[in-house]
């Protein structure tokens, strides 16, 4: 005979809301826990779907998504030319907000060249861009369909592709244009603008002796220059030493090149750190309240059952058959409410406004560590039913 099993029966409806409820608050564990993978998922997204082998960046920087790179567009030539190297391309990288349909939009923006690295991996509907200036394939996430036109700045683009899976460090959706768009809305300055810049530069080279010979029309490379890239991405030869390029780039040619990998470590310690940190605590917070309720759900459990406990005294019960009925009825509690939460939490995961990746690994450890707070809480209700009175069988005090 079970005694455990029996008592479950007897208090049935108690005991199975008590583990819809302790399931509900492991849903919002796993919850956070799928959150926390898919910010990861979201901020590698960019760098796994360029396809490069290397980053080339400003010197004595992280790259675009840690910090600002600038570096000249034609670098690429150059790169290209370096042993090992199969590919090189520059992209650029911009963060923007735009209106289309009465509705305001933000948006991760890539610039890259037609045909080379940086493009959007696949086309899942529509066509991929196909001309230099004015076309935009767009996240399906944006909701806007092909066709739409979008303002940006003083240039107008027609959306003529949508691709998915793409999403910028902050869930944005993706973007991409042509680089020589890309660059006309990051560095091409407004008219007004310019002027200042000009005449500034005019006033500063009367007042410097020797440079009065220099006509205006020679400012205007200082004054807007957008031949400028975030970084060139670098697709290696097929069995090329990685760290041997990279260093042949650092040494001589001056730029910083990054690993796909070491991109990566910047973005998931740089850019998600602080959200995992704070999703980590919540969650330690989450499980030390999961084994608070469980410990005294067990302890009440354990009061209302004192004179059937101290009965099964009187009849020669050994201790640990009680400490089983108590273990196991705590550890039901722990596998049902884990089981509700396992199966709340799939059934409304791709509901969420952000991607939640709930991965079988972090669910077999957050099963794992379910158990043993189900053992540790059972402690209690241990402890209390070997201290029962063997009198509050004949209804003496507990």
């Amino acid at each position: 005979m079970n005694l455990a099993l029996r008592d479950v029966r007897y208090r049935f409806g108690r005991f199975i809301l008590t583990a819809l409820g302790l399931g509900l608050l492991l849903a919002t564990v796993m919850t956070m826990g799928g959150v926390y993978q898919g910010l990861v998922l979201e901020a590698l997204s960019i760098v796994r779907a360029s396809g490069a082998d290397l980053w080339v960046v400003q010197k004595n920087t992280n790259g675009p998504f840690a910090e600002s790179s600038r570096i000249p567009d034609d670098l690429y030539r150059v790169i290209g030319a370096v042993p090992g190297v199969r590919e090189a391309s520059p992209v650029a990288f911009q963060a923007l907000q735009f209106r289309a349909g009465g509705r305001l939009f933000r948006v991760q923006l890539i610039g890259y060249r037609l045909g080379a690295l940086g493009g959007p991996p696949a086309v899942v509907a529509g066509r991929p861009i196909v001309q230099s200036r004015y076309e935009m394939v767009i996240g399906r996430d944006a909701g806007l369909p092909v066709g739409t036109s979008v303002p940006i700045g003083r240039l107008l683009f027609r959306i003529v592709g949508l691709t998915e899976g793409i999403v910028s460090s902050a869930g944005d959706p993706v973007a991409f244009v042509s680089l020589q768009d890309a660059q006309e809305i990051q560095f091409s300055k407004a008219n007004e603008a310019v002027h200042n810049d000009r005449a500034r530069l005019e006033a500063d080279i009367r007042s410097a002796p020797g440079l009065a010979a220099v006509r205006p029309e020679a400012l205007a490379p200082l004054v807007q220059n957008t031949h400028l890239a975030n970084a060139i991405l670098v697709r290696l030869d097929p069995g090329a030493d990685a760290p041997a390029v990279q260093a042949h780039i650092e040494r001589w040619n001056y730029y910083r090149a990054l690993t796909a990998a070491q991109q990566e470590t910047v973005l998931a310690r740089n850019v998600v750190e602080r959200g995992r940190q704070q999703i980590f605590l919540m969650r330690a917070i989450l499980l030390t309240v999961s084994t608070v309720i469980i410990a005294l759900i067990i302890y009440t459990m354990t009061l209302e059952k004192t004179r059937d406990i101290a009965t099964l005294k009187v009849l020669g019960t050994p201790d640990r058959t009680i400490a089983a009925l108590i273990l196991q009825e705590a550890v039901a509690l722990g596998v049902i409410g884990f089981a509700v939460g396992a199966l709340l939490i799939g059934r409304t995961s791709q509901y969420f406004p952000r991607r939640t990746v709930i991965l079988a690994f972090d669910q077999y450890v957050l099963l794992t560590i379910v158990l043993v707070i189900c053992v540790l809480a059972s402690l209690v209700g241990i402890g209390k039913a070997l201290r029962v009175d063997l009198t509050t069988a004949l209804g003496g005090g507990a």
